[in-house]
């Protein structure tokens, strides 16, 4: 299975456990900037709260080569001064209860 595949599938589990936490609707690949082509892979808006699954952090993926991953804290750091909270993820913090310790810690439903 090639590399997007997996990390697609990753995707595929972490928002069906947020959607299994929330009543709010979850968008996936959610741009949220008004210029800039940036997704979240998975966001809530009306509650300004953002999900991403980083992937390749042990393969020496795009995430954590060097352009890669100054790119990404550009992209978090402008979308925490819109406002938004964005949540990180690996593929093992899925079964480790993360996505409900989020709710829990926002206090939503």
């Amino acid at each position: 299975m090639a590399t997007k595949e997996i990390k697609a599938t990753w995707e595929d589990q972490m928002v069906e456990k947020i959607m299994a936490s929330t009543s709010y609707k979850v968008e996936r690949e959610y741009r949220f900037h008004p210029v800039r082509r940036w997704r979240f892979d998975a966001a809530i808006p009306e509650i300004m709260t953002a999900f991403e699954m980083e992937g390749g952090h042990w393969s020496a993926g795009r995430h954590v080569r060097p352009a890669g991953f100054e790119s990404d804290l550009e992209k978090y750091n402008t979308a925490a001064l819109l406002g938004w909270k964005v949540y990180r993820f690996v593929p093992r913090m899925l079964n480790q209860g993360w996505i409900e310790k989020v709710f829990g810690g926002l206090n939503v439903s």
